[in-house]
């Protein structure tokens, strides 16, 4: 059967008709009707090429030719559930075990970010036998309800926060507690998670997990002080409570100089529960949990089965291979770091500029330009951050805003991103920023 051809106004009629408003687009106004993509550009129905500067799931470029036909020749073959053995899915976990500390030895198949989070979620309570939660604020972990339990981001505008769930500060360095001039913000920030901690204890609770992404996202692309995290991992640990990174917005290799964003907190920090997403299956819905053998016996112990319908089948494991073969082949981590480090210069010398740029932050591919109506207060500049975003589609840039007063302009584009790219960007900001 031929494809269905639309125009834009007919699609986005049919979709008001059929869809919830909950289901939402980019550019509610004048949303874009895409059609294609290729590496790091998506074009419209019409053929216009639009730079994507914000799409994190396409990891190594949409429609990567390599990832493609890894997906098209195994469904060609066989695609079915783990029950049966198969090849793809103990080389794909060999494969991630030797990007991951030897501790991290264990792995779980999944579709998706949220349900990899949820996972963690309940081995970290089998393991440890506490139930309750400790989570930074503004954090995001997931859709399903579990996680929204625990995603402040998501809780406080609906039921809000459970008894069993504690919030601590956001180790933000430019706008929190302590900020860039403090001698010691993670010491700082560390302590505030042992004071919710003693709080919990206070009351006969106990901590079963400490939930943290390992670079805030929705937060405002966050970049925790250095030492936060094994810190912050000693009280955990001390209240008989699990550490679990969140790795689906930032891992495999987006920070540049390591494979994982965790490793930025030192070479001997190991999370006792890592989760994956997004970028894991370059569009395709893969994701996964990898753990200790401690924390998979004690799961086991239950003698509850765990089954996934869909999770790490041949197909998701071709495509998980063929992943990290573009990654290496293409080196795609240096290019990041590369890459990231002369965007972090350019914007930089915008921020020199533009008394708006209150603060630029980030690493490899992952960065955060804060806008600001005054540098005194560093009162968040939501409405001129929408304008700059609204301009850049204009001329054929997709950026997008977070964190809480949704004025961070948010870069996490796919890892083949080029230094041209980002010169254009840069350049089209300047003129935008620029202009009376």
């Amino acid at each position: 059967m031929a494809a269905v051809v639309r125009g834009k106004a007919e699609t986005l009629a049919l979709r008001r008709r059929l869809l919830s408003d909950s289901c939402r687009l980019f550019y509610p106004e004048d949303p874009i009707k895409i059609v294609r993509g290729q590496g790091q550009y998506l074009y419209d129905e019409e053929g216009a090429e639009y730079l994507d500067c914000i799409n994190n799931v396409a990891h190594v470029g949409h429609c990567h030719p390599v990832v493609v036909r890894a997906a098209h020749g195994q469904n060609q073959m066989l695609n079915t559930n783990s029950r049966y053995l198969h090849d793809n899915i103990v080389d794909y976990a060999q494969r991630l075990s030797e990007t991951l500390p030897e501790k991290l030895c264990v792995f779980y198949f999944l579709n998706s970010g949220s349900e990899a989070n949820d996972l963690a979620l309940r081995l970290a309570r089998q393991y440890t036998g506490h139930w309750d939660v400790v989570v930074l604020d503004h954090a995001y972990h997931g859709h399903l309800s579990s996680l929204i339990d625990i995603s402040p981001y998501k809780f406080r505008d609906l039921d809000g926060q459970k008894e069993w769930v504690h919030v601590a500060p956001l180790p933000d360095t430019y706008r929190g507690l302590y900020r860039e001039d403090h001698p010691n913000p993670a010491g700082a920030y560390a302590s505030e998670v042992q004071h919710v901690v003693n709080s919990v204890q206070e009351k006969g609770r106990k901590i079963a997990a400490f939930f943290v992404e390992s670079l805030p996202s929705v937060a405002g692309q966050i970049i925790p002080p250095a030492g936060y995290f094994p810190k912050v991992a000693e009280h955990i640990h001390r209240a008989g409570g699990l550490f679990v990174a969140d790795e689906i917005q930032v891992g495999f290799g987006r920070v540049g100089k390591h494979f994982w964003a965790f490793q930025l907190q030192g070479e001997d920090f190991v999370p006792d529960i890592v989760t994956m997403g997004k970028s894991i299956g370059n569009g395709h819905p893969v994701a996964c949990v990898a753990t200790t053998q401690a924390v998979a016996r004690a799961f086991e112990a239950t003698g509850v089965e765990y089954f996934n319908t869909f999770g790490g089948s041949p197909v998701s494991c071709a495509v998980g291979l063929a992943v990290l073969d573009v990654l290496e082949k293409e080196q795609l981590r240096a290019h990041a770091a590369s890459v990231g480090s002369v965007l972090m210069e350019l914007l930089q010398q915008q921020k020199a500029k533009h008394p708006i740029i209150g603060d630029v932050r980030g690493i490899g591919l992952f960065i955060g330009v804060d806008l600001i109506k005054d540098t005194a207060t560093r009162t968040p500049a939501t409405e001129e951050a929408n304008y700059v975003v609204s301009r850049l589609k204009e001329n054929y840039i997709l950026l997008s805003t977070d964190g809480p007063g949704r004025n961070v302009l948010k870069f996490k584009p796919p890892m083949c991103f080029s230094v041209d790219n980002a010169r254009h960007v840069v350049a089209k900001m300047d003129t935008i920023l620029t202009a009376p």
